[in-house]
């Protein structure tokens, strides 16, 4: 684990000592997620409310976002890398007085036990001791947390293809895998999260005064979130939020609204049609996009992990240029990795930055981008020059658009590979592109 920052401001200008009073209702955040899409999906709930709301990655701190939400990209490290990781992001990018938001995947891939733990050791060690209130549901997903086990529309997360195909720990049930993380923890059930709220901030008080490092908060519906939110936000300089987009979007309801952000009043150039990549082997989004590619105006390529992994040769550059010649023309392009019926995850970094280097002319010519899997998404912005994304609204739950920053301003939608429908895809086509072609001052569709 690195070593706290000694001196009060780093190089960056950050602070780790509490050095500010953090206001009963904050106004700035930090959120630290393992990837792209958590990272977005958490910080539009703040965005829907008028919050300049910015997602980076690769040490990019954007300043003046009273929301700023850090990619990590740690989502497929050990767990040892991926602590170091979010404790040295926290040490660059906390500042005094802003609330702190830890982003975890609510079906707990990943390390977010690890995660949790270095970033709890680190506050403490530079003075600023932290409870983690825990609590990933995300029901608008049909994620639940029911006696501290995740469900999954309604059923037992290790019961799922999901769990099946990629888990971190030998079982779903929260409270074990933080306490083999070597954290103190507590489980509050249904009962003890709709007690009432003056019930469940004694609660939070008690655990603070008992030192302990964690309450593990059952969630069923939103408004079991929305309590613990009410309960626990007066008590915010001392604890550390847990949870996925469930979690975010009941604390930015109960924060005083702003005026909403707009989208900018211009037309986009239409440098070509819309790119969309599938970097996931999700159910949910291989439908979607079989949906797609059978509307018309949509060409789909389907890209073989080798041609990846060879980085060249006649079948890379006939991919490349195929893809590009289609968003030349206007027509928009569907593009996944081909994955099989045993889809190997454990080479997933590897796919998507060869998946980037294979669409840099196609993304250069892309009218707007949509992307499913957090890793495929950094990494092709990365390669175009986009530092950020600055959040505007959702598509429907756990799907947000942004517009980007950097070398060129493009809207993008981003989506974890397991959320959303089988029109979900076909939605995103239809607003990206009544944004692209609407002119300055035209109609801006209510998302929600």
């Amino acid at each position: 684990m690195p070593q706290p920052v000694r001196d009060p401001l780093d190089r960056s200008g950050c602070s780790l000592q509490r050095g500010g009073t953090l206001p009963a209702t904050p106004s700035n955040w930090l959120i630290l997620a393992d990837d792209l899409t958590g990272a977005a999906d958490c910080a539009v709930a703040f965005a829907r409310r008028g919050r300049r709301a910015v997602v980076a990655w690769g040490g990019t701190v954007e300043p003046g976002a009273g929301i700023l939400a850090i990619d990590a990209d740690s989502r497929r490290l050990p767990a040892a890398q991926a602590s170091a990781r979010h404790a040295q992001i926290l040490r660059d990018a906390y500042r005094p007085a802003t609330a702190l938001f830890k982003k975890i995947d609510s079906t707990l891939r990943g390390q977010p036990a690890a995660e949790l733990a270095g970033t709890l050791e680190m506050l403490r060690e530079s003075g600023a001791p932290r409870l983690a209130l825990v609590a990933p549901a995300f029901p608008a997903n049909r994620r639940t947390l029911r006696n501290g086990r995740v469900h999954v529309e309604g059923q037992s997360l290790e019961s799922t293809p999901l769990w099946a195909r990629d888990h971190s720990y030998n079982s779903a049930f929260l409270p074990e895998i933080l306490a083999m993380a070597g954290l103190r923890v507590r489980a509050l059930g249904l009962d003890a999260v709709r007690g009432g709220e003056a019930s469940l901030r004694n609660t939070i008080r008690a655990a603070l005064a008992e030192g302990l490092d964690a309450l593990v908060c059952d969630s069923d519906t939103s408004a079991d979130l929305q309590h613990v939110a009410r309960a626990a936000l007066p008590l915010a300089a001392d604890l550390v939020w847990v949870g996925s987009a469930g979690l975010a979007d009941a604390l930015a309801a109960i924060l005083p609204a702003s005026a909403g952000p707009a989208l900018p009043e211009r037309r986009f150039a239409r440098s070509g049609g819309l790119l969309f990549l599938v970097g996931s082997v999700a159910e949910a989004s291989r439908a979607a996009a079989a949906e797609l590619a059978a509307q018309p105006g949509v060409g789909s390529f389907v890209v073989p992990p080798a041609v990846l992994r060879q980085g060249g040769g006649e079948d890379w550059h006939v991919l490349a240029d195929g893809i590009a010649a289609t968003l030349l023309r206007g027509e928009d392009a569907l593009v996944a990795i081909e994955t099989g019926d045993h889809p190997d995850l454990a080479h997933g970094a590897e796919l998507a930055r060869g998946l980037a280097a294979l669409l840099q002319k196609a993304g250069s010519a892309a009218g707007g981008l949509f992307a499913t899997g957090g890793e495929t998404a950094c990494a092709l912005l990365a390669a175009l020059g986009i530092r950020g994304i600055e959040m505007q609204r959702e598509i429907e739950p756990g799907v947000p658009l942004g517009l980007t920053l950097g070398r060129r301003s493009m809207p993008v939608v981003t989506k974890a590979g397991a959320f959303g429908h089988p029109d979900t895809m076909t939605k995103a086509r239809q607003q990206l592109r009544a944004l692209l072609d609407e002119p300055a001052g035209g109609k801006k569709d209510d998302d929600r």
